[in-house]
Order: structure tokens, then C-alpha cells, then sequence
């Protein structure tokens, strides 16, 4: 079942279960006024017991500085609580900028909610992040 977190003109935050994951699908540019709702809404879902992310920018037409930032707030904080974290990605644009701060081999990146979920997610799969190589 899919859920609204959030929504407006300028963005769209919906989630839903997949084989142990919950897929949060971000439809808006992930920048300067959106990056504090995306963190807001992830970190809501933590407190809520949800621990495994797949994080999908498909429909994502920008990422910015902020934006990015944001993506390792997150992280950070689902590694807090032994959770685990994915994104989808494939617009070359928004994946140089994880290329360019050195960041895209600390990520696992799909192109697919199948592919990101195909296996169930493993307890504390981001205890060695940043230093863990995207698959």
C-alpha cells in the first residue's frame, strides 16, 4: 500500500513496503527547500520502527549540494539504528554529483525498486559506511 508523507506544488514524498524495505519515492527536486522535509519525513519513519530504506530519485529531476547532504544525515542516522540503505538512481546528472564529492562507491545504487529489493535487507548493513563499496 502506498502512503503520502508529504505533498505539495513542489514536492512529493510517498512510501511503501517491499520485501522488508520501505521504499520512499521522491518526486520533486532534492534541494535547499525540499532536503529538510525529505530528512523530516525519513527520520519520522525511523521513530515509527522502519529501519531498511531504498531511497528512489527516479522521479527526482535535481540534487543539489543540500540535497546531498541531506542523503548522508539520513544515513547516518539509519546506520544509528542498525538499518540499511539503497538508492535508485539513473539520471547521470544527479549520479555525477555523488561522483564528484567522492561519494558514489559509499552508496549502493539500482536502477529499479525490483533490483534494490530483490534481496531483504541485513540488519547493520551500514556499520561500515562511508567506506563500503556500492554493488
Amino acid at each position: 500500500m502506498r502512503t503520502s508523507i508529504f505533498q505539495d506544488e513542489r514536492l512529493s514524498l510517498i512510501y511503501y513496503p517491499a520485501n522488508g524495505w520501505t521504499v520512499v519515492e521522491v518526486n520533486g527536486e532534492v534541494e535547499f527547500c525540499n532536503a529538510p522535509r525529505i530528512r523530516e519525513a525519513v527520520i519520522e519513519l525511523l521513530d515509527e520502527g522502519h529501519r531498511h530504506f531504498v531511497l528512489d530519485l527516479r522521479p527526482a529531476p535535481f540534487l543539489d549540494s543540500m540535497g546531498l547532504g541531506m542523503i548522508v544525515a539520513i544515513t547516518k542516522r539509519i546506520r544509528d539504528h542498525e538499518g540499511s540503505l539503497c538508492l535508485i538512481c539513473t539520471d547521470d546528472r544527479i549520479l555525477k554529483v555523488f561522483r564528484t564529492c567522492d561519494l558514489r562507491k559509499a552508496y549502493a545504487f539500482h536502477d529499479s525498486v525490483d533490483q534494490a529489493t530483490r534481496q531483504a535487507p541485513q540488519r547493520g548493513a551500514l556499520t561500515g559506511w562511508p567506506h563500503r563499496l556500492s554493488t
